[in-house]
């Protein structure tokens, strides 16, 4: 996958930096996965942020990446506020094996079946790209730092990685067609509804029944940015 460059932008009095994830972030990014998840899982798992928190930075640290997937973050004076992740399909001739992570060590690792049924969820919600897409399997702020531009700077940074690889031509992402907030910053980046679908398990999971798939053309941004 091709590197951007860091991006910064002076959001607020302090400036915003777009860095490569690093493993002395898995405990701040991993509360802010919880953060992001637990809204759509609470219902079903009764798990609180807090008990998430822990379980996510476990899934950073054991669960290995799969290829051609990058997570980058936002930093504000050293601190996380914000991280994002993007997977592409992999090239056949770059294929590299998926180290996977057996069951047994699974249910070692996360320990009660609250957690397995939400890590069953998140496999569900997962999304293979296809050729030339580019997908954002996760984006997510903190919730002090929302509505100031961060979830808008990490897109960008998306954004850039599409514009600048010959080989992918669209920036995709699935959101809950009841997130109404979500939906209106992404029709503004210029993103809009490719398909609909309702997943019955995922409405078991966590009581969202109709997703969106949508999708921002490369160089279709400019438009309404």
């Amino acid at each position: 996958m091709s590197t951007a460059p860091i991006i910064t932008a002076p959001i607020s009095t302090a400036p915003i930096t777009i860095e490569s994830m690093d493993a002395k972030y898995n405990r701040p990014v991993g509360r802010l996965l919880a953060q992001a998840f637990h809204g759509k899982f609470s219902r079903r798992t009764e798990l609180g942020g807090g008990d998430l928190a822990p379980h996510f930075e476990k899934l950073l640290q054991y669960v290995p990446a799969e290829p051609f997937t990058q997570r980058m973050v936002a930093l504000q004076e050293g601190e996380v506020i914000g991280s994002i992740a993007i997977k592409r399909k992999p090239m056949l001739n770059a294929l590299t094996p998926t180290q996977k992570i057996p069951l047994a060590e699974i249910v070692s690792l996360f320990g009660n079946w609250r957690m397995i049924q939400m890590l069953i969820g998140l496999h569900v919600l997962d999304h293979e790209p296809e050729a030339g897409e580019c997908y954002i399997a996760d984006l997510a702020v903190h919730s002090d730092q929302q509505g100031k531009g961060i979830g808008r700077l990490l897109i960008q940074w998306a954004r850039h990685v599409v514009d600048t690889d010959p080989q992918l031509d669209r920036l995709s992402l699935h959101v809950s067609s009841g997130n109404l907030r979500a939906r209106q910053l992404y029709e503004k980046l210029s993103f809009h509804t490719s398909s609909r679908e309702k997943r019955f398990i995922l409405f078991v999971l966590c009581n969202q029944w109709e997703w969106e798939y949508m999708v921002q053309e490369k160089g279709g941004a400019g438009r309404s940015c």
